[in-house]
């Protein structure tokens, strides 16, 4: 079902939050009442309940369309990064925006060929695909494939060789560049998982070379997540560009694209998020000259600022000197806070009061680690309000758990006025569907 907001425009309290994480989102109070795009979070709240993600398409379309000017000096695709975000009616917003996708599994080719993107528009990187994976991708005429080991390379070179089909392959270079960010999503630097060490690339490079049915078309890196120094990535396409001059001057490699990785950063809290102009003005100075199809992979830049995560207050608790919220969502509808020891700002849906109280904002999760804020200056709501945990608009729902037995929440998409239910709410049911107690299958 798909409602229309009946939103009054330009209404008497009507305020634009400033805050460039309300900015990048399209959120806008107007009087007590928090809206997204054009429709009040607390309607969805009450018609959909809670925890519910929702996401604003046109702030997905703006990010999008700023990212894709910056780089119009240079030939190039934008291939999201759908393990940020898989939701269909995502990717399709994304697809119809003229986006390529970048994928790690068979599950999200699945996902990406369902919502419509053509398999050649496709790139499958990730460091542990299975030979049936690999199989897959082959017959479905992907795009190009990055390989990220020797091993996996000659894996490939068997299946295309079973199969009779030429395969397009990209090798995912390990430039080993340093990045600023956590040590989890750091993934350009020397002994970690990621990527060819560049020592054994050209060996590589040589194995494609003699094989009949594989062509060398891509070159490609991955520095890490949430990135706003423009310096490693410099540095790792220079390494890249010299290193594609040798292959093809050594073996004529039909090098085509220079696959630049993703990872640009946005604002959770004060930390600066990637310019897109900025970003712009540091690479295509290097990219320009050298003639290449230009592949660039955000997830988190496109969609992590878009969502929200509404999520009602339970109780409140005080115990040790502490104060404690509790609400509906937690660490299984939202990792990031305590896996990464992420910050996401929170705002009530509805304003009520200028008090705030200093807590600790938890869930209903068995682990003292089930936390969405911690020693937080927040509104000071009580049981039946909501709040709002901006930018989970990335690596919220996708990293989402059953643990606790407790159903994933609904997904909402919000188009202008228009807002409709884009995965309804799992239920308990759901969860042991297919389970056998017994070998017979009863009890």
């Amino acid at each position: 079902m798909v409602w229309t907001s009946e939103r009054r425009r330009g209404g008497v309290g009507q305020s634009v939050l400033t805050d460039t994480r309300f900015a990048e989102a399209g959120l806008a109070r107007e009087g007590a009442t928090l809206h997204l795009g054009g429709v009040a979070l607390s309607t969805i709240a009450t018609r959909v309940g809670t925890p519910v993600y929702v996401y604003n398409a046109e702030a997905i379309r703006e990010r999008y369309h700023a990212l894709d000017q910056a780089l119009a000096a240079v030939p190039h695709r934008i291939c999201y990064a759908v393990k940020a975000n898989s939701t269909l009616a995502v990717l399709r917003i994304l697809r119809d925006l003229g986006a390529g996708a970048d994928i790690v599994s068979a599950g999200e080719m699945s996902r990406a060929v369902a919502a419509g993107f053509a398999p050649d528009r496709v790139v499958f990187s990730g460091v542990g695909k299975a030979a049936s994976e690999l199989r897959q991708a082959v017959r479905a005429r992907l795009g190009h494939l990055n390989v990220e080991s020797v091993e996996e390379l000659h894996c490939l070179g068997k299946i295309a060789n079973a199969e009779q089909m030429d395969v397009s392959v990209g090798i995912r270079v390990n430039p080993d560049v340093t990045t600023d960010t956590h040590p989890y999503i750091s993934t350009g630097k020397t002994g970690i998982k990621f990527g060819v060490p560049a020592d054994q690339v050209p060996a590589a490079a040589a194995f494609i070379a003699r094989h009949p049915r594989l062509q060398l078309t891509t070159l490609a890196m991955h520095l890490g997540s949430q990135l706003s120094d423009t310096e490693p990535f410099r540095q790792g396409i220079a390494h890249l560009l010299a290193l594609a001059a040798r292959l093809q001057a050594g073996d004529g490699h039909p090098i085509r694209v220079i696959d630049i990785g993703g990872g640009l950063a946005i604002r959770y809290a004060d930390e600066p998020s990637m310019d897109p102009a900025r970003f712009a003005a540091a690479v295509v100075p290097l990219l320009e000259p050298s003639g290449y199809t230009v592949y660039l992979e955000p997830g988190r830049f496109l969609v992590g600022s878009a969502g929200v995560l509404v999520t009602e207050v339970l109780y409140r608790k005080h115990s040790g000197g502490k104060e404690f919220v509790v609400v509906d969502a937690g660490m299984n509808d939202l990792v990031r806070p305590s896996h990464y020891q992420a910050y996401h700002e929170i705002v009530e849906l509805e304003t009520r009061t200028a008090e705030t109280v200093r807590a600790d904002i938890v869930g209903p999760v068995c682990e003292t680690g089930d936390f969405l804020a911690l020693d937080r200056v927040v509104p000071d709501v009580r049981a039946g309000e909501r709040l709002a945990v901006l930018g989970a608009g990335a690596y919220g729902f996708a990293m989402a758990s059953n643990y606790n037995t407790r159903p994933r929440p609904a997904e909402v998409v919000v188009d202008g006025d228009v807002w409709w239910v884009a995965r309804a709410r799992e239920r308990v049911e759901d969860l042991y569907r297919g389970e056998l107690m017994s070998p017979t299958g009863s009890a």
